[in-house]
């Protein structure tokens, strides 16, 4: 490698970081990344789903006398792989239950996919080729979204590259399928989408290495990721004996009867027919309609390359071209949502650095200062773009020539600011009167966060806080249900303090010796007469979001 192409990858790798980590609190926990969070944080298969509920409360010895709760149910999650939730666990645990801090491994795999993209593209085809594609995955907004927010797929698509680049490593050195056992079992510990990439790999070995299947390593490697995904493996047998079903993801892929589960969010996808009418809508929803537009002549370009020179790199553009079907056909199975979409990106972008890797080497004369011209302008664009729909508070400009539909994923409505008032008005302090729970295990955590309260000398507060309005599920998880869970605050919806009103006395919490209570409601909701009444007299502390609006109300009561 060159000193300069590698100070130009050092560049790359420097505006994909400034891209991810920049702003990385900003965008509100509305999405799903909060049930990985709020389940990674203590490790427990529980994200308060009345309508999905898990193995961990089917054997609760609190909610069901006599039941024991077997081991299994703690080596993996009823819906998922486990590695995700140990990662943001990690993290979590060295950086404090905050939003940067289940983000950054996501953002962390980020830069590393891209620097993992230009390995493959300038093992594939050439070091411009690489350089090209990492830069374009760099910048580009899906590969910026993906790597901003506490998903998995930005653990599944670094997963995917890694496993997609030591298997052509291990083309060359038969010791690599060995690793490539190892991460094969990895990646689907992060999720079952990983396994895309095995009918890619033997779709390839059997076209072009069928001696491959005869090597010992290969087999090690099989033996290997057989090993490593065990938990998962070990998790389903036992789920299966205690309840006849398969996990979540499993029992709906099996088509299996669930009655635990008779809601199942994210399992909505439409027909086929709509599944195909959906895609483009929601590629333009995610890309830059710049980069989907070179994506669609570099796919052209790839195409017409297959039959004007059929045999120059065949091997190397066939395992791309087997990588984005097998992907295409993915996607049509579980529904084209923006989070799934994100697989194909750094795909798209290793046939945009192939295209224009190809092109320069045609361009000749003045004609190269023209498209370099251009190259800047559009990188300059791409940028700006990723930084409009990610980075700042509210993107500017039209959708979709200057923002995106994908900012609704973590829009700043205000609950970020709710979130800091809390965290401020709670700091130092721990409850002096909590609620009982339902489980056994939410009761060992809460002893276990009023022991570690105490060991830490915090102030013990009367405070009971009660919230209402329109509140996202994903913001009332992570602002609310964290501190009632991992805290131990006494916390309640509102409808759950008029009931407790009605059936014990209007002055039951005051004789229960809460002194200090809280009444947060949410301004894009009207309030009834009970709470104006509730609140009448007090003086509200206004919530304002990023953009100045009250986004909350907060009434305090001192008795």
């Amino acid at each position: 490698m060159s000193k300069r192409s590698r100070n130009v990858l050092i560049a790359i790798l420097i505006v994909a970081a400034l891209l991810r980590f920049f702003g990385l609190g900003r965008g509100d926990t509305v999405n799903d990344e909060v049930l990985y969070a709020f389940r990674g944080l203590g490790m427990i298969d529980f994200d308060e789903a009345p309508y999905q509920t898990t193995p961990l409360e089917w054997f609760d010895p609190l909610a069901h006398p006599g039941a024991v709760t077997p081991w299994w149910v703690y080596v993996s999650f009823h819906d998922h792989p486990p590695l995700v939730f140990a990662v943001q666990h990690v993290f979590l645990a060295i950086f404090g239950d905050n939003t940067i801090a289940f983000r950054l491994p996501s953002s962390i795999a980020g830069v590393m996919s891209v620097y993992l993209l230009f390995l493959i593209g300038r093992k594939l085809f050439s070091e411009k080729a690489g350089l090209f594609s990492a830069f374009g995955y760099a910048i580009t907004l899906n590969g910026v979204y993906i790597s901003r927010t506490g998903l998995q797929e930005a653990h599944l698509i670094f997963f995917l590259l890694l496993a997609f680049y030591v298997f052509l490593q291990g083309l060359e050195n038969k010791k690599y399928f060995i690793w490539l056992g190892v991460l094969i079992g990895l990646g689907g510990l992060v999720k079952y989408n990983f396994f895309i990439a095995l009918p890619v790999f033997f779709a390839y070995l059997a076209l072009f290495k069928r001696s491959v299947f005869r090597l010992r390593e290969f087999w090690i490697g099989a033996l290997l990721a057989i090993i490593v995904f065990s938990p998962v493996i070990v998790y389903n047998t036992e789920l299966y004996r205690a309840v006849g079903h398969f996990d979540f993801q499993l029992s709906h892929m099996f088509g299996q009867e669930h009655p635990e589960w008779q809601v199942q969010p994210g399992k909505e996808i439409g027909t086929l027919g709509k599944r195909l009418t959906d895609i483009l809508p929601r590629l333009i929803a995610t890309h830059s309609w710049l980069f989907l537009a070179l994506v669609a002549m570099s796919l052209a370009i790839f195409c017409y390359s297959f039959i004007k020179k059929p045999r120059a790199h065949l091997q190397e553009k066939t395992v791309v071209a087997l990588t984005l079907a097998f992907l295409f056909v993915l996607i049509m199975l579980i529904g084209p949502a923006y989070r799934f979409l994100t697989m194909l990106t750094p795909f798209f972008a290793l046939v945009v650095g192939f295209a224009l890797a190809h092109m320069q080497e045609k361009i000749r004369g003045r004609v190269v200062y023209a498209v370099l011209s251009g190259a800047v302008i559009i990188a300059c664009f791409e940028i700006f773009y990723s930084y409009n729909n990610q980075i700042a508070y509210y993107p500017t400009g039209p959708i979709p020539w200057m923002a995106s539909k994908v900012r609704n994923e973590n829009y700043n409505w205000g609950y970020n600011e709710l979130e800091e008032y809390l965290t401020k008005e709670f700091a130092g302090k721990m409850p002096l009167l909590t609620f009982d729970t339902k489980y056994q295990f939410l009761e060992n955590i809460r002893n276990g966060a009023l022991q570690d309260g105490t060991h830490r000398g915090l102030r013990r507060e009367p405070f009971l806080i009660v919230y209402g309005g329109n509140i996202d599920d994903g913001a009332k998880l992570w602002v609310f249900e964290r501190r009632l869970v991992y805290k131990a605050w006494p916390i309640l919806k509102m409808n759950d303090y008029y009931a407790y009103l009605n059936e014990r006395g209007n002055d039951y919490f005051d004789r229960s010796g809460f002194k200090k209570q809280y009444f947060i409601y949410a301004t894009n909701s009207v309030p009834d007469a009970v709470f104006r009444s509730t609140v009448a007299g007090l003086t509200p502390t206004p919530i304002k979001n990023q953009r100045g609006d009250i986004a909350f109300l907060v009434y305090k009561r001192e008795l």
